[in-house]
């Protein structure tokens, strides 16, 4: 772990990592890359996600690595949520094909589970809770959303998870055509994602807790 360390992420999705500290570093004054670490870098085990909602299996992992570190820790927990599926896959979105992580196997599951659905049902969001907890028991919780529709194929080489099949709603200027989260740039994507709307309304409790009591 840095020696300079002063939050740890609950995650150990390298993309993850990377994206949140490009999120809070322009939102959280002072912030640099060494005082940002992930599960990985504290070696800390991912806990049980048993919460029934995004926000509890945020603070699941939260209080866990808050526990564990004794640092001030940051968790999210984030999915997709359709529509016509009644919110699913939702708090199971990393599994929906069965096996944590596959990315693949899970927007063909998904695609394949929608083909019949026509264009004007297709409608899902991202959703995403942002958990801070400290290690003397503070805890704050923000929520974020990016609604869209689905597409029919996956298109875009950038982003992770259902990136290539979720179309924005908010759309970037240079568009011709309806492009998906995938074919945004980390930039783009960010400013309009789940997860920078969650974290950019934490930041300014990230800020007050990293800031510490004043005299």
């Amino acid at each position: 772990m840095s020696p300079t360390a002063r939050l740890v992420l609950a995650t150990h999705n390298r993309h993850k990592i990377v994206e949140l500290r490009e999120i809070l570093g322009p939102v959280v004054p002072g912030l640099a890359d060494g005082d940002v670490v992930g599960a990985a870098d504290v070696g800390a085990e991912p806990p049980v996600e048993d919460g029934v909602t995004f926000a509890e299996n945020a603070l699941i992992k939260a209080r866990a690595l808050a526990r564990a570190t004794g640092l001030v820790a940051l968790a999210d927990d984030s999915g997709l949520c359709v529509d016509v599926l009644g919110g699913a896959p939702g708090v199971f979105s990393a599994r929906w094909a069965g096996r944590h992580g596959d990315d693949r196997a899970n927007l063909e599951l998904l695609l394949a589970q929608l083909e019949d659905v026509p264009d004007e049902h297709r409608g899902a969001q991202f959703t995403c809770a942002a958990a801070l907890v400290t290690p003397d028991g503070q805890e704050h919780v923000e929520v974020g959303v990016l609604r869209g529709r689905l597409a029919r194929a996956a298109r875009g080489a950038h982003g992770f998870g259902y990136d290539p099949v979720l179309v924005p709603d908010e759309q970037p200027g240079w568009a011709t055509a309806p492009v998906t989260c995938a074919e945004l740039s980390a930039a783009e994507k960010n400013a309009i994602s789940h997860r920078g709307n969650a974290f950019r309304a934490l930041a300014p409790v990230v800020a007050e807790v990293l800031r510490g009591p004043t005299a």
